[in-house]
């Protein structure tokens, strides 16, 4: 039976794995890109750098089959990424970006991190990622792995959080939905926003 417990260091490749496989609006995004590392180095591996103690996996009793991720301070991530994370993977994914390639947007997004910040968010100073295999979604575990990121930015008094999504994963926005996150309007990107105090009952 699949549980939930703190992220270890050897997860990170499960970590990666997952990543990719659910990065196309919840789809397969192996091939899509030059290198099917690029969405995880981008959506999971600093967030496993910079605060590995915010990182939850669903452990199938042979590996990690989904996790959920993120800071408590976004804006102090933002400036921990360029300072710890992008130098570690900026040769492998060099400026400039080819433009009109699908790899661009997000690698432009990998040397400018400063993206992630928009003031309509300055009051839910967390966010957070997260995915499961599709085998593994629609049993609670979503809900589960949202709950104790919850928890442990309480803990950190941390009191509300956000996170960004693709607005064509209809079946992520309707989870969202479920356990109670609103919309928060953002001027700027075409990704939608959504928020949540971190003592809501999801």
């Amino acid at each position: 039976m699949a549980f939930i417990r703190p992220y270890e260091a050897f997860d990170r490749a499960d970590v990666y794995d997952v990543c990719v496989r659910t990065a196309a609006a919840g789809g397969d995004a192996r091939g899509l890109y030059r290198d099917d590392d690029l969405m995880p180095d981008l959506f999971a591996g600093p967030y496993l750098l910079l605060e590995p103690e915010l990182a939850f996996v669903l452990d199938d009793g042979d590996r990690a089959v989904g996790y959920v991720l993120g800071t408590s301070d976004t804006a102090h991530w933002v400036a921990e990424h360029r300072r710890r994370w992008l130098p570690l993977v900026a040769a492998r994914y060099p400026l400039p970006a080819e433009p009109g390639t699908p790899d661009a947007p997000f690698v432009e997004l990998l040397h400018h991190p400063e993206r992630n910040l928009h003031p309509e968010l300055a009051g839910y100073p967390a966010h957070l990622h997260i995915d499961l295999l599709p085998e593994h979604q629609g049993a609670g575990h979503g809900r589960g792995l949202v709950r104790a990121f919850l928890a442990a930015l309480r803990e950190r008094g941390v009191t509300a959080m956000h996170l960004g999504m693709d607005p064509a994963n209809t079946s992520a926005r309707a989870f969202y939905d479920r356990l109670g996150f609103h919309e928060i309007p953002v001027a700027d990107g075409g990704a939608a926003y959504l928020g949540i105090a971190t003592d809501a009952p999801v």
